[in-house]
């Protein structure tokens, strides 16, 4: 399934950041490309989690992609430096000089307020590589990776559609950006594909990490009488939750079964260990330039986990059909018509929704309850 992973256009950052019109694309110059594949010496790849490597989630999945990449590469080439459970503060831009300081040739960091600190720190670093994991920073030596999540969340989306009983089903969600309200309506769309009755509720937890309030959030939802809690959250603290009141979950990174082996659907799930590769063996190779990369299922970095046994035959045939449109490009998630809360028609007949107008998504769709803006 994995191809050539594939660069996606600059144009999909212009409406964010004046930097990305002005940014190079060579990297950092002919003499430190050759410096990085004719010195002889191990390269060094710094990585920086948010969360723990063992969270059964988000930054396990990183790291999993980390170790491929050791794999794929050969440690006689390639050196990894780990910082796990680093805040999206001043911390994270001292941990990156800490790495530059052991020899980082190339910094990785994963999530999304991490950015404007690696801006910094990659300003004032151009020798050193650095790619930062979603947002939307791109210039001489820093650029940034993530996939076309809201493919599979679709695709867990008509898997709860047909699964929920009572057509009532939660959503754990963590901070109010594009990313997640992307995450939202992609799902919601694929439940109201299959069950136009069915809504999606929201709760805000405003924290990326935080296994206690995960959990919390989740609760609520399942006192407001919601039968299946999905989930934009690092951890499966909410699928322990479903699985506590024998409920169904749809989770997040990886195949989250083991938190609810009796209610578990499927997952929206990463595998980032091919980007991983490519991006450090560019270093290696001394060919590294900085990119935007937004690959989809067809590119390998994001699909649908495994299903998880209360799933029916029926659908995962209607899941797997989905899925194949979707790969083949004969279906766009985001294609109308599409309304929003209030039944305005955001997105006509037959249209579909730009990267730019993807990337700056701030609007729920039809059949979402909650607010964008809520505490």
């Amino acid at each position: 399934m994995k191809k050539g992973l594939k660069k996606a256009s600059l144009a999909v950052l212009l409406v964010f950041t004046l930097s990305i019109l002005l940014a190079g694309c060579g990297g950092s110059g002919d003499a430190d490309k050759k410096a990085d594949s004719q010195s002889g010496e191990k390269v060094k790849a710094g990585f920086i989690y948010i969360g723990s490597a063992n969270d059964g989630g988000y930054s396990q999945v990183h790291d999993e992609g980390r170790q491929e990449m050791l794999a794929n590469i050969g440690e006689d080439k390639v050196e990894t430096l780990v910082r796990e459970d680093v805040p999206e503060d001043q911390t994270v831009e001292n941990v990156m000089n800490e790495m530059i300081d052991q020899g980082a040739n190339i910094i990785f960091a994963n999530s999304y307020n991490y950015q404007d600190y690696m801006k910094k720190v990659a300003e004032a670093n151009p020798d050193v590589k650095f790619m930062h994991f979603s947002g939307s920073i791109l210039g001489d030596n820093y650029g940034n990776y993530f996939g076309r999540m809201y493919q599979p969340r679709y695709l867990t989306g008509i898997a709860a559609g047909l699964t929920t009983q009572n057509n009532k089903i939660g959503y754990v969600a963590a901070m109010q950006t594009p990313e997640v309200i992307r995450g939202i309506n992609a799902f919601t769309l694929g439940v109201r594909s299959v069950n136009p009755d069915a809504t999606v509720q929201v709760v805000w937890t405003n924290t990326w990490y935080d296994p206690a309030v995960e959990k919390q959030a989740a609760e609520s939802l399942l006192d407001a009488g919601v039968d299946t809690i999905a989930q934009h959250q690092d951890t499966t603290a909410a699928q322990q939750a479903a699985a506590d009141r024998g409920a169904f979950s749809v989770g997040y990174n990886k195949d989250m079964r083991e938190a609810n082996p009796e209610g578990f659907i499927a997952s929206p799930v990463w595998h980032l260990g091919a980007l991983y590769t490519e991006q450090v063996q560019a270093v290696v190779d001394g060919t590294w330039a900085p990119s935007v990369y937004w690959g989809g299922i067809a590119d390998g970095v994001v699909d649908i986990s495994d299903f998880g046994d209360c799933v029916s035959e029926e659908t995962k045939a209607a899941v797997n059909e989905a899925r194949e449109k979707i790969v083949n490009g004969e279906f766009d998630v985001f294609t109308g018509e599409i309304k929003d809360q209030n039944g305005e028609v955001k997105v006509a007949e037959g249209q579909k929704l730009s990267d730019e107008e993807l990337l700056s998504m701030m609007w729920f769709v039809e059949g979402v309850i909650g607010e964008i803006g809520a505490k």
